[in-house]
Formats: structure tokens, C-alpha cells, sequence
């Protein structure tokens, strides 16, 4: 039983190649099914992760939770997400992504389910702690297969579009996890994405495939040249890695990803700051509805899509120097963050407009940081360093969820204090990606 499982999640193998006439016909069409399901897929992933902060008000009020205690069910799933990206990310190396990303979001579904009917903070906890672990299954086969399907010319381009389902998927969980709990209850913002992550599920499994030799496509680099590539043979370059040669030679001993992997801590402290706290910060701040709270993470989280598409082409123009265009999008943060500290109650239009700006921004870094990991390390490790850099992510958010729970549990704590933490975590990541500043893919 236990191998019949095991070999459901093996890489699909090489079959023969195609006549050419074949290939041609079918390499594109294919190119564009493995984006468009991936995309559609890790959409979907948000909205079983992201519910929580919208509702956390009213699931705190309805079950008589702290703030300290939303903090730490915030800071388990980061810590667990985090780790379960790395660990989820080798794994997915290993394995077919049509199989294995389907199977995590039933996994996480799950989850969503037991979280809605529990009304115990101890199983809280649990429970999205499990969560974040099978959400590490969502990044790491989207990598790999990405990695796989489009070369590294053209990464900053195809990873940028891709990168959209992140706004997508994080947008659209502010508007359906409020309207779900403002007309049914807050148990339903978690039971309405987990049928959706459900059918969704389906779909992947019927439409996502492996590698182009899976299909008898030739491999990428091959296919963008033209020509039958020289040196090692296609089977020596396209053979999967053991985990050793992912987890230690590509990862751990890679001073590349290190680097990438610290600058990721402090941009994730930003980018998280205001969708796990944005909601509540309007809320208690400025007097924003349940509703108002929703639309300001549908905003952030939509501000991205165009600037996405923007830094992506541009950082492939650059060549690909990934590290420079971040710091360069850091910047205009640093004045959105200030000018909330100043905009009084009443002017929520203002609020909004600057978390905009600062979803306009982030997420262009968010994503160029993961490409930095598959381009500084072999396309069969892809996961495995996108989740590494991606623990170090979870981790600055971990840090962020501990950090603004304590201080809110703390006499005279104003919720302005939690915009000097994300102020100073944003000067953090420019002075660590500016050692990056000239690097180029390999």
C-alpha cells in the first residue's frame, strides 16, 4: 500500500521524443497549460491561508480570544508554513507536481474544515499549524514545473505572470472570507474556500503535467535553442538530483541563496504586516468596518498585479539582476509606511490609497527573490531553495505575528507602534540587497 502510494508521487518518466512537426504544434500549447493550471492552483492556496486575518476580529470576539492569542495562532502557521515550505520544497523536487500539488490542497482543506467547526484554542492552534505545513505543498511544485517549462531568459516575464495568483488569490480571500462570514457566519469563511480548494483539487490533477520529456517534448533549453544542446547528455542533465545533492550542494552550501534567503526575512515582515495586521490595524485604528478591513487586503493585494508584470520584464532586461530592481522597489515603501503613521481617523480613503502603494511595490520583490533561488541553482532543486529562502520568509513573518501580539497585550500599546517595526524592517532589506546589487543569473 505504502509503495503504490509512493510511486503515485514519483516524477512522471521520460517517454519518446515527438516527430517534430509535433513538437512544435504541441510545446507551446502545453507551456500555457502548465501556467494557466499552476496559476489557477496557487490561487486557490490563498484562500485557505489567508482567511484568517480577515475574520480574526470577529472569531476573537465570538470565542473570546486576545489578540496575544491571534498573534500566536498567526505565528504558529507562519513558522509551520515555513518549515513546510522547505521541507514540502525537497520533497516536490522528487515528485510529480500534478499529483503533489493536488494533494496538498485537499490536505489544507481539510484543515479549513476542522478549523471552522473547533471552537477550542489549543485545536486552533494545532490545526493552522498543520495547515501552514500543507501549504508548503503549493510553492515548491509550481517551481519546479515553471523551472522546467520556460528558461532562464525568459523567467523574470513568465514568473512575473505567474506571480499574479499570489494578488488573485490574495485579493479574492478578503472579499470571499468577508462575505462569507458577514452573511453566514465566520465558521464559513473557512468552510466556502475549503470547497472550493476541493474542486479545484480536481481540476489540477486533470490538467497539470510534469516535465516536457514526460510528454516526449524535449527539455527547455533545448527547445528555445533550436538546436540539441552540447556537453552533457540529456540524460545526465536532466536526471533527478538525490537529496543530498538538492539539500546540501544547491541549498546549504550556496552562498547565493543564503543571501536571497536573509534579504526574504525582513521583505516578508512587509509584505505580511498588513494582511495578517492591516485589517485589525484599520479596525482598532481608524474605525474601519468588517467589510472596509476586507476591501483594504483586496486592494493591497490587486495594487501588485501591474507593477508584477513591469519588474518582472524589467529585471529580464536587465539582466536579470533580481537583487537590484527589489531594493529599488523597497524604497517608495518607506514613504508609504511613514505616511500612515500621519493620516487621521476619518480619512480611510487615504489609509487604503497607501497600503496600495505599498501592495504596488512589494510584491514585485516578493517575487523576483524566489526567481533569484531557481536562478542561482540547478532547475531540479528549484523547490528546495524557493522553500529554503521561503522559511527565512516565514520566519520574518513568524517574528512579525509574535512581535505585534506581545506588544498588544502590553499597557498604553498604540497600534501605530507596529508601523516602526515594518519601517525598520524595510531598511533592513535594502541594506542586505544591496550586496546583491550587481549579481546576473549563472
Amino acid at each position: 500500500m505504502l509503495s503504490t502510494i509512493l510511486n503515485w508521487f514519483k516524477p512522471s518518466p521520460p517517454i519518446k521524443r515527438l516527430p517534430q512537426e509535433k513538437i512544435q504544434d504541441l510545446y507551446p500549447r502545453l507551456r500555457w497549460r502548465v501556467l494557466e493550471s499552476t496559476f489557477v492552483g496557487y490561487a486557490v492556496f490563498y484562500l485557505v491561508r489567508n482567511n484568517f486575518p480577515v475574520v480574526a476580529k470577529e472569531f476573537a470576539q465570538d470565542l473570546q480570544y486576545s489578540q496575544e492569542q491571534i498573534g500566536n495562532i498567526l505565528a504558529t502557521t507562519a513558522i509551520s508554513y515555513g518549515i513546510g515550505k522547505f521541507l514540502m520544497g525537497a520533497l516536490s523536487d522528487r515528485s510529480n507536481p500534478r499529483v503533489f500539488m493536488s494533494v496538498g490542497l485537499v490536505f489544507t482543506a481539510l484543515c479549513n474544515i476542522a478549523f471552522g467547526a473547533s471552537s477550542n484554542y489549543e485545536t486552533h492552534l494545532l490545526l493552522w499549524a498543520i495547515n501552514g505545513l500543507f501549504q508548503g505543498m503549493g510553492w515548491p511544485p509550481c517551481g519546479r514545473s515553471l523551472g522546467h517549462w520556460f528558461s532562464a531568459e525568459e523567467r523574470g516575464q513568465k514568473f512575473a505572470i505567474w506571480n499574479i495568483a499570489h494578488n488573485v488569490g490574495g485579493g479574492l480571500v478578503g472579499l470571499i472570507a468577508a462575505a462569507s462570514a458577514s452573511h453566514f457566519g465566520w465558521r464559513n469563511a473557512f468552510y466556502i474556500p475549503a470547497g472550493i480548494s476541493i474542486v479545484t483539487a480536481i481540476y489540477l490533477y486533470l490538467r497539470l503535467y510534469d516535465t516536457p520529456q514526460s510528454v516526449g517534448l524535449p527539455p527547455i533549453e533545448e527547445y528555445n535553442s533550436k538546436t540539441p544542446l552540447e556537453g552533457q547528455s540529456e540524460e545526465d542533465r536532466e536526471r533527478e538530483l538525490s537529496f543530498k545533492e538538492i539539500i546540501l550542494d544547491s541549498v546549504l552550501l550556496n552562498k547565493y541563496v543564503w543571501v536571497f534567503a536573509l534579504a526574504n526575512f525582513f521583505v516578508y515582515i512587509v509584505r505580511y504586516s498588513l494582511t495578517d495586521w492591516g485589517p485589525s490595524y484599520l479596525k482598532f485604528a481608524k474605525g474601519a468596518s468588517l467589510e472596509k478591513g476586507g476591501l483594504s487586503t483586496f486592494i493591497y493585494e490587486f495594487a501588485g498585479i501591474g507593477s508584477t508584470l513591469l519588474v518582472g520584464w524589467f529585471s529580464d532586461k536587465v539582466g536579470g539582476k533580481r537583487g537590484m530592481v527589489s531594493l529599488l522597489c523597497i524604497l517608495p515603501i518607506l514613504a508609504a509606511l511613514y505616511g500612515l503613521l500621519f493620516v487621521p481617523q476619518g480619512h480611510l480613503w487615504i489609509d487604503l490609497t497607501l497600503f496600495g502603494v505599498v501592495g504596488f511595490f512589494i510584491y514585485p520583490p516578493v517575487m523576483l527573490l524566489g526567481v533569484a533561488g531557481l536562478d542561482f541553482t540547478s532547475k531540479k532543486a528549484v523547490g528546495t531553495a524557493a522553500g529554503f529562502i521561503g522559511l527565512f520568509g516565514y520566519l520574518g513573518r513568524t517574528t512579525l505575528s509574535k512581535a505585534v501580539g506581545w506588544m498588544t497585550s502590553q499597557e498604553g500599546f498604540r497600534w501605530e507602534y507596529s508601523i516602526y517595526l515594518i519601517l525598520f524592517s524595510a531598511v533592513a532589506s535594502i541594506l542586505l540587497l544591496s550586496f546583491t546589487w550587481k549579481w546576473k543569473p549563472r
